[in-house]
């Protein structure tokens, strides 16, 4: 994929992203390449199990180490990242 593959218009100063953050590589990339557009990139990951019952739990989307993943990215993106908590949902 190059940038040519992420057009969201012109210029983008002064918009938002949000960029929903499973943790894995997918969401990363698309929020590493919102983060290069200009615009405020935000990324948000839904909390969905018991996060003390999955804290060593992985590839379950969305918990554990998957958010500690996808904050990670979004840390070393310089961008900020929240988690809502939807498990009693």
């Amino acid at each position: 994929m190059n940038e040519a593959d992420f057009q969201l218009g012109a210029d983008l100063a002064g918009k938002r992203i949000v960029v929903a953050m499973s943790g894995g590589v997918d969401s990363s990339v698309v929020a590493a390449l919102a983060a290069r557009t200009g615009a405020e990139t935000v990324g948000i990951t839904l909390q969905l199990y018991d996060h003390g019952e999955a804290v060593g739990r992985a590839g379950s989307c969305c918990a554990g180490r998957d958010i500690r993943d996808a904050r990670s990215v979004c840390d070393r993106l310089g961008i900020a990242h929240y988690v809502f908590d939807h498990e009693s949902r």
